[in-house]
C-alpha cells in the first residue's frame, strides 16, 4: 500500500504543479519496514512510468484521486 499511496501522491503533484518543479516523494525513515525499496522505487522515473503505463494500475491511481460525495 505504501508505494501506491506514495504513486498517488506523486501523480497528484505531477498533475497540479508546472514542469519547472522538480518532485521528490519519499517514505520518512524509520516508518515502514520496507521504506528503502518503496523509495527507491519512487525516484526512479522509469519506473513510475512503466506503472501508469499499467491501464489498471493507473485506474487504481485515479481512483485514489478522485474526489468521494
Amino acid at each position: 500500500m505504501a508505494t501506491l499511496i506514495g504513486l498517488s501522491i506523486k501523480v497528484k503533484l505531477l498533475r497540479s504543479l508546472p514542469d519547472r518543479f522538480k518532485l521528490d516523494v519519499h517514505i520518512t525513515p524509520g516508518t515502514h519496514a520496507s521504506e528503502h525499496a518503496v523509495n527507491k522505487q519512487l525516484a526512479d522515473k522509469e519506473r513510475v512510468a512503466a506503472a501508469l503505463e499499467n491501464s489498471h494500475l493507473l485506474e487504481v491511481v485515479n481512483q485514489c484521486l478522485s474526489a468521494r460525495s
